[in-house]
């Protein structure tokens, strides 16, 4: 390993971050995140490493997990990226703006029909975070024009604004690059000793898997290929990779040169709960 990587303590809670750390949590629930799986992941994080990228970052769950003095974070997703930067780079106004929205079903579809480009950033991240924390499931989910299209949830109290949690996951993201952009130029930079952690959108363990896109395209078999080729590359150059997916056939012969472990997780988002429950899912490494 390089001289250089830098070690950390895993952030399990406010008694195990390094001194100096941000205490932040994810400010987003997501579809597949990895909060209730970072125990099982503790013990397949590297000890050491220097610069951590994360090219799907969804939610930030292993991002927060981590909390790494040097990131870069990425997405394809521009209502999500548009979040982080605008949090990172001026948070007071995101604040000011989710002051201003309220839990009631009228109001909620009126946001909803809102067009984001017309917003300002902050208030582009602002109804981001306000639907996300009151839609059905919290589930993040666009139609084929990219228009959100998830019902209102009917929650009680839920909590719209965390303003000390946004406010310290603004430090947190003060030395973090923010790139909206596809996985292969999101790691055009990466280098040995780097961390990567990859959580694509899951290939479907059934033809009816599907629960449709979270941005206007949809992740394929091709791009499972075209990541996997893509890690391969970076395997060779020296950095240090660690990929979530389902556990099934195609993805296991994917990566069938690399490390394979399965961790259980819940299923989280299914309309019946008879069918949330714990499945297997795949992790793969190079070290």
């Amino acid at each position: 390993m390089n001289s250089a990587a830098r070690a950390y303590k895993p952030a399990l809670g406010v008694t195990s971050l390094p001194v100096g750390k941000t205490i932040a949590r994810p400010f987003l629930k997501w579809a597949g995140g990895k909060s209730q799986l970072l125990a099982s992941y503790e013990q397949f994080f590297p000890k050491t490493f220097n610069s951590y990228f994360e090219p799907f970052i969804g939610g930030g769950a292993v991002f927060f997990h981590l909390q790494p003095n040097k990131a870069t974070i990425s997405d394809l997703n521009p209502e999500l990226t548009n979040c982080y930067e605008v949090i990172r780079d001026d948070v007071e106004s995101v604040i000011r703006a989710l002051h201003k929205h309220t839990n009631n079903h009228d109001h909620y579809y009126k946001v909803r029909d809102l067009n984001p480009d017309k917003l300002t950033a902050a208030q582009r991240a602002a109804r981001m975070i306000f639907l996300n924390r009151t839609c059905f499931n919290g589930l993040y989910r666009v139609n084929s024009s990219g228009k959100f299209n998830v019902p209102f949830g009917k929650y009680k109290n839920p909590r719209i604004c965390d303003t000390d949690n946004l406010r310290s996951t603004s430090k947190l993201l003060k030395q973090v690059n923010v790139i909206c952009a596809p996985f292969e130029a999101a790691l055009k930079n990466a280098k040995k000793g780097d961390f990567i952690y990859l959580d694509p959108p899951y290939q479907p363990v059934s033809t009816t898997a599907y629960f449709t896109s979270y941005t206007k395209g949809s992740f394929r078999e091709e791009d499972q290929e075209r990541l996997a080729e893509v890690v391969t590359k970076l395997s060779k150059r020296g950095c240090l990779l660690m990929l979530s997916n389902s556990d099934n056939d195609f993805i296991r012969e994917l990566y069938r040169d690399f490390r394979q472990e399965t961790v259980l997780a819940n299923r989280a988002i299914n309309c019946k709960g008879n069918r949330r429950g714990p499945v297997k899912e795949l992790l793969v490494l190079n070290y």
